[in-house]
């Protein structure tokens, strides 16, 4: 009962040290800083007591976030010297990429010797990824055209644009070059997530077509290889709280929370937008798949807290493949259709990049006929691919569409100054769309097998459990 009672005081905690900060945000209440601090601290102490009675690693990461977030705002020059630990996280992240895509793909291929169902499969996930996509994208378009969030800007010169330069224009050429690897290792070392999928399927298809006797041993090492890098994923969880809190530290402390101000109509366009599109296509396409919601909920909200704190969808991957399988969606079928959908099904970007595009011509006064706008969403759609991984590229192809359309640079700087916390949200459903994508496609192909809850996902290993759960934990966290 003593337990049951934590989370309930939790909340009402944040709660009241939320609205204390905005009403003194707002000058309705007068109190001084050191008080206004006091009562955050004193409610993130009350959330340290709630995580010693829910020992799980996702609550851990959220917690951190809510730490992490207090930190850049009470000490903002101490955590700009906190992003070091983000990024020695994301960069542990990405060592696993490459092997774990190319494992489990060749696996999931020359482990089956099923060509046609890989091609079924392939063909049946870019139908899916193309649907929603479009539907995405018009969903940004009608979003920023009710909004109007660009009308009545007035225009100044940004500030720091030597950091992003606008690319050269990419011809329908250049770009089908670009999903093909010239040298797998230069492919690995750019974190050209399209190409190394590409190369695994052609070695997969390859394998696949070698005879049983030099087949098995590299597919014993691929299996081997395969599970190593999942256990290797579970080992860089555990500093998962860290990178996270760090990162959301270091966003606050650089940003601060007075930053929304200006664009604040942009910013609830957006999430607005994209909450509508979780509820209107991704729920819809949920339940008429099948899929239990509540599970699957539970299973992406670790990948999604790690996207949303690290703006990259990369690094919540590794993480996001290990729950659908354990959700009970097929290894062969994860392994090809998550990174497929990395490149192909980024939602979040594309419905942001279609707000985005049509706020650049609003701010520069410029009036875009329907036409027009479809003509250049449907070109940002074609230049967004392979993006998932870069934090902030989305930018860059901002600048890249504005040269190609005779529009003005500086609303897309307008835009660099919320940008992360706008990327925050549009990666999570990125996250969301391609964990479902793998699940839908499951059902597709009669191969989701939903599995029972046996234990947490961020616990597998026994004796990284022990790290984490006393014995008299253990039962509550099976639940």
């Amino acid at each position: 009962m003593r337990k049951s009672f934590i989370p309930i005081v939790t909340l009402i905690c944040i709660t009241l040290a939320a609205i204390i900060t905005v009403l003194q945000q707002y000058q309705f209440i007068a109190l001084s800083s050191e008080v206004l601090m006091a009562v955050r601290w004193a409610a993130i102490g009350v959330l340290a007591v709630y995580r010693l009675q829910k020992r799980s690693l996702t609550t851990w990461i959220l917690i951190s976030m809510v730490v992490g977030a207090e930190i850049g705002n009470d000490f903002p020059e101490f955590s700009q010297n906190l992003n070091v630990l983000s990024k020695v996280f994301l960069k542990l992240i990405k060592t696993i990429i490459a092997p774990l895509i190319f494992a489990t793909l060749v696996v999931g291929i020359a482990g089956h010797s099923n060509l046609k169902q890989v091609g079924r499969m392939g063909l049946k996930a870019i139908i899916y990824f193309e649907i929603v996509t479009t539907l995405a994208l018009f969903i940004g378009l009608a979003a920023i055209n009710v909004s109007k969030a660009g009308e009545g800007i007035v225009l100044k010169e940004a500030e720091n644009t030597e950091n992003i330069q606008a690319p050269a224009k990419q011809t329908v050429s250049d770009i089908i070059l670009h999903v093909f690897p010239e040298n797998i290792a230069k492919s690995i070392a750019e974190g050209q997530v399209l190409q190394i999928v590409i190369f695994s399927v052609l070695f997969g298809i390859g394998l696949a077509m070698v005879a049983e006797k030099k087949r098995k041993p590299m597919l014993d090492f691929c299996e081997s290889l395969s599970e190593t890098m999942f256990k290797f994923t579970n080992i860089i969880m555990y500093f998962a709280p860290i990178g996270v809190g760090a990162a959301i530290a270091y966003t606050v402390g650089h940003m601060g929370f007075g930053i929304l101000l200006n664009l604040i109509q942009l910013l609830l366009t957006l999430y607005v937008a994209l909450v509508a599109f979780l509820v209107l296509v991704l729920l819809p396409v949920a339940l008429i798949a099948g899929v239990p919601v509540k599970r699957f909920l539970k299973a992406i909200s670790g990948p999604v807290s790690i996207a949303f704190a690290t703006t990259s969808s990369e690094a919540a991957l590794p993480r996001a493949m290990e729950e659908m399988e354990k959700l009970g969606v097929p290894r062969k079928i994860v392994a090809f259709v998550m990174p497929t959908g990395y490149s192909f099904n980024l939602d979040g970007t594309t419905l942001y990049l279609s707000l985005a595009s049509v706020f650049v011509a609003q701010a520069a006064g410029i009036n875009m006929t329907w036409q027009e706008q479809l003509l250049m969403v449907f070109t940002l759609m074609l230049t967004s691919k392979g993006v998932a991984g870069v934090p902030r590229a989305s930018l860059v192809i901002l600048l890249g569409t504005a040269a190609s359309f005779n529009l003005p640079v500086e609303p897309i700087f307008i835009i660099l100054g919320i940008d992360e916390l706008m990327d925050m949200a549009r990666t999570s459903v990125n996250v969301v769309g391609n964990c479902l994508a793998t699940a839908v496609v499951a059902r597709w192909e009669g191969e989701f097998n939903l599995q029972p809850e046996t234990g947490l996902v961020e616990t597998t290993d026994p004796e990284l459990t022990n790290l984490l759960h006393t014995e008299e934990d253990k039962p509550a966290e099976l639940v």
